[in-house]
């Protein structure tokens, strides 16, 4: 019988003999021969080009000369290099032969870019009108063929000659509206210090390119100030104002509301998102944000009044439930203590309504930390915390609750028993966050004990924790301990602080006062002295004893103007004469020193901006 036919077919196609292998073997070997070799050419290129930029950067021009023309020469289209060889060439004052490279350039290109180059290398010979000539031809050229206003402008802009480089941008948008310069336009605005323009021109980019809304608010920032009354924010506001009239889009209010929080003038931030959400009803995310803002900032009036429109309109329950529990917390920041049963009625009340399960830890954890801080009735706080432990719960729900659990044991110097909390955590949880804030929290825990041996091995394996603000408080406990723990071989300051810390952690602020002032008055000659200044000035300020943390500041100053805590008793005295003393002028001559004469400070940034707030700075 013969063979089907497609078996024949399969059979002659298919087939692969030792001839054939041999074929596919040489082929593949000439491939990959070929791919080795493009690679060694492209990394070989590459190298050349990092030695001529490197010869070009240190200056060395007859030998960065050399490299770019070798590299021109393999490349004859690239631009890049024979703008180098003319750059080399005019560095070297070899203006003739960049003229005549030029010339030849012209006469074969149709891109109007050298043309440009021409007429600033006439100017390097100081032949004005030949160098207007070319500049004009150049922007003439756009006329005919505006697809080349982005090469002209930027060889312009290479030389500064930005007012020519904006009549560019702007004429092509002329010609072929469907171009969009507005981002290099924003930019030359800026350089000319035509504000408004650069808004508008920021403003037009995003809105055909809305990923890029991030860098425009980057680039507003450096213009704008806290004072809505500054020139910039008003014509920011002008330009927004304008496109919401005119070409209406939830963006423009979005960023007003953004512009707004800048000026925290949060009610009219409030004003932009209720409109906002209106418009879009299934999105409460703006009004959220600016709950969560004004709630950090303590705007006592508008948070309550953003977080209780949030309770009335929200039809999520988490966002209700948070926007409940951030009102009583908000509530027990300011209240008196004769509220606080009031305040405890509320959470009860709020508890029965939405129930004790793991949807609403955070309200549990909230009442636990009332109950314990602000009722000082601990006994009842564990045993309602240890009651939530009995629910089945998410581990990290769990690890929550002992975290708090322990820090309320700490509270009542339950040492061993909160150290069991924070271990459990680090054995369930290894290597997240809150294991790391555990491990924090036994170092501390261990400072409290008088145990700094203990701490310091534990704040120095958090000092590479991921978290920034865990690794930030572990190092500075344990420069604390490392530089005071030598002074004295009983460690007596040293646990004279670590107990004023603890009296600070439980409260009892008066006591704290005390305990700092007997290191004050017993220990003046140990190093732990600025510390203990400092410490005891932050806490007469929590009692709003002002003048004494003024007088704690001004010693640490004029006595440790040399030592780690300088640059924050700067900015905390600045703070202080700026926000209570209502000395303006004293506020800004400090925040001068640390802008001045601590550049590395974390205050830096935070300093710079509220003097130039302070000076009445117009910011360009």
């Amino acid at each position: 019988m013969p063979e089907p036919w497609f078996r024949h077919f399969f059979i002659k196609t298919f087939t692969v003999t030792n001839k054939h292998i041999y074929y596919i073997y040489k082929a593949m070997k000439s491939v990959i021969y070929i791919l080795a070799l493009l690679c060694c050419l492209t990394v070989t290129s590459q190298s050349d080009e990092m030695l001529a930029k490197s010869y070009f950067d240190r200056g060395e021009f007859e030998k960065a000369l050399i490299s770019y023309q070798k590299l021109y020469a393999e490349k004859k289209g690239n631009a890049n290099y024979f703008f180098k060889i003319i750059q080399i060439h005019q560095q070297l004052e070899q203006y003739d032969i960049s003229e005549k490279l030029l010339l030849e350039q012209i006469e074969t290109q149709r891109n109007p870019q050298y043309i440009v180059e021409l007429g600033y290398n006439y100017q390097l010979k100081n032949n004005k009108e030949k160098a207007e000539e070319c500049f004009n031809k150049a922007m003439g050229k756009i006329e005919v063929e505006p697809v080349y206003a982005y090469y002209v402008a930027r060889r312009f802009e290479e030389h500064a000659l930005i007012d020519m480089a904006a009549k560019v941008y702007e004429r092509a948008m002329e010609l072929r509206p469907q171009s969009n310069y507005h981002i290099q336009l924003a930019r030359i605005y800026g350089e000319q210090g035509k504000v408004e323009k650069m808004f508008a021109s920021y403003i037009n980019f995003i809105e055909k390119n809305r990923t890029y809304v991030g860098q425009a608010k980057r680039a507003f920032s450096q213009y704008i100030t806290e004072n809505g009354d500054s020139e910039n924010n008003i014509l920011l506001r002008r330009v927004l104002l304008r496109k919401i009239q005119t070409q209406p889009d939830l963006l423009w209010n979005q960023l007003l509301s953004w512009l707004f929080v800048q000026q925290q003038d949060y009610n009219k931030a409030f004003a932009q998102e209720k409109a906002i959400y209106k418009r879009n009803p299934e999105s409460l995310r703006g009004i959220k944000d600016l709950a969560r803002i004004t709630f950090e900032a303590d705007d006592v009036e508008v948070a309550n009044t953003i977080l209780t429109y949030l309770v009335e309109n929200a039809l999520d329950p988490a966002t209700v439930l948070e926007a409940h529990r951030n009102l009583l917390e908000l509530e027990t920041k300011h209240a008196l203590k004769d509220q606080y049963s009031n305040i405890d009625a509320k959470y009860k009340q709020l508890l029965e309504q939405f129930g004790r399960a793991p949807q609403t830890i955070d309200l549990q954890l909230s009442y636990g930390h009332f109950i314990a801080f602000y009722l000082n009735d601990t006994d009842r706080a564990t045993a309602f915390l240890k009651e939530a432990l009995q629910h089945r719960l998410p581990r990290i729900q769990e690890a929550r609750i002992k975290l708090k659990l322990g820090d309320i044991l700490v509270l009542q110097e339950k040492f061993n028993e909160a150290l069991i909390y924070f271990s459990q955590i680090q054995t369930n949880l290894k290597n997240s966050t809150i294991s790391q804030q555990a491990r924090f929290r036994v170092a501390k825990a261990s400072y409290y004990k008088g145990d700094f041996k203990w701490a310091e091995s534990q704040l120095k394996i958090l000092k590479s924790s991921a978290s920034q603000l865990i690794a930030n408080d572990a190092l500075d406990l344990k420069l604390l301990i490392s530089d005071n723990k030598f002074d004295d071989s009983t460690h007596t300051a040293l646990k004279l602080y670590a107990k004023a810390d603890l009296l600070a952690f439980q409260n009892k602020t008066t006591e704290a006062i005390s305990v700092l002032g007997t290191i004050l008055e017993n220990h003046k000659t140990e190093s732990i002295i600025d510390q203990a200044l400092y410490q005891q000035a932050q806490l007469l300020e929590k009692k709003k004893e002002y003048a004494l943390a003024e007088a704690n500041y001004l010693k640490i100053i004029d006595d440790y103007k040399e030592d780690i805590l300088a640059d924050d008793a700067y900015y905390a005295l600045a703070e202080l004469y700026a926000n209570h003393l209502d000395q303006p002028d004293k506020a800004k001559e400090l925040y001068e020193q640390i802008i001045f004469n601590h550049a590395d400070s974390i205050y830096f940034v935070e300093s710079r901006k509220k003097y130039r707030a302070l000076r009445g700075d117009s910011i360009n």
